[in-house]
């Protein structure tokens, strides 16, 4: 938005930067409570990806919906969530979102419009067009976002959920993190042709590529995508590659890519990009630092809740389950 006033522009980037700093403030502190066994399974982190979802959910309302991966934390806390309860899902204890029983990669906070994250590749997808349908059929102004990653454009849900997206002229947005990684396997060498934005523009829905790694110019695009879907218009696509700094999960050393290729995309750091533009601007160096001292103070007590959080009863598990009765 060229015409942002300037002030007004810095007062945007200190939110997207406090946003991405807590993003990657809890994501280091939940690798290091893992490496101290206090956290059971895997993790999927996000570090070096926290401008996309603070782009796009600045600009959602809360009870507008989103859907998210198997590597969901930084879409939780963007929309909302509280990382107290957060933590304490991934530690498993009942003062978690899901009262310890999603974990990490099905934290879900309903509360905040927060579908869900999900350990099926694309499985956010389906989700997400339903939300849609719903707002649809109920006119209540709602949008729904679907984030996923590049492997999930050469699963089936993927055409299936935009082409009913696009029959039926959903209020859904969606939201292509191609962090460079499909797993452990690079896009070139699965997707055939053009790519995402191409499959979408096939389906007939409007796409937009966007510099992942540029937060400011994420919510802009996010700020066009969701008009368009909040005006009735119809789906929409943004395509913002990324890239993933860590392994694909917490164990994993990521051998198939350099060195040095790592060496320069962390010098491209989105967290320190914006706050590098925010100096150039004139926002105050203080106002910078203290983000990242306050994220870390908010994850300690974070951390601190999930340690004192009642590990669930076995009873539990029988909560929140639907009984049916017995077969006929």
């Amino acid at each position: 938005m060229a015409d942002t006033p300037p002030n007004t522009r810095i007062e945007l980037g200190l939110a997207l930067l406090w946003t991405m700093t807590r993003i990657r403030a809890f994501e280091t502190a939940a690798r290091d409570v893992h490496a101290k066994g206090e956290i059971p399974g895997v993790l999927h982190l996000s570090i070096g990806q926290e401008a996309v979802p603070a782009g796009v959910c600045a600009q959602l309302r809360r009870d507008d919906t989103i859907a998210s991966t198997h590597r969901g934390h930084g879409h939780c806390i963007a929309k909302g969530a509280a990382t107290d309860a957060m933590m304490a899902e991934l530690y498993g204890r009942v003062g978690g979102t899901c009262r310890g029983k999603g974990g990490s990669m099905h934290i879900a906070d309903f509360t905040i419009g927060m579908l869900g994250a999900n350990g099926v590749v694309g499985g956010g997808i389906g989700i997400a067009v339903g939300a849609a349908q719903a707002a649809r059929l109920l006119g209540d102004g709602r949008v729904s976002v679907c984030f996923f990653g590049d492997g999930a454009v050469n699963r089936g849900p993927f055409l299936e959920g935009l082409n009913w997206a696009r029959i039926y002229d959903l209020p859904v947005l969606f939201v292509c993190e191609d962090n460079g990684f499909a797993a452990f396997t690079r896009p070139t060498e699965t997707t055939g042709g053009l790519g995402a934005a191409a499959r979408a523009e096939a389906i007939g829905i409007p796409a937009e590529r966007v510099d992942g790694n540029d937060a400011l110019a994420v919510h802009d695009a996010a700020a066009r995508a969701i008009a368009r879907c909040r005006r009735g218009d119809g789906p929409a696509f943004l395509y913002a590659p990324t890239y993933r700094l860590d392994g694909h999960t917490i164990a994993d050393r990521a051998p198939y890519r350099t060195a040095e290729e790592v060496a320069a995309r962390r010098a491209a750091d989105p967290i320190e990009r914006l706050a590098a533009a925010l100096r150039e601007q004139g926002a105050g160096p203080d106002a910078i630092a203290n983000a990242a001292r306050e994220a870390e103070s908010e994850m300690a007590r974070a951390i601190a809740f999930a340690r004192g959080s009642a590990i669930p009863a076995p009873a539990d598990a029988f909560a929140d389950v639907q009984d049916l009765g017995a077969p006929a």
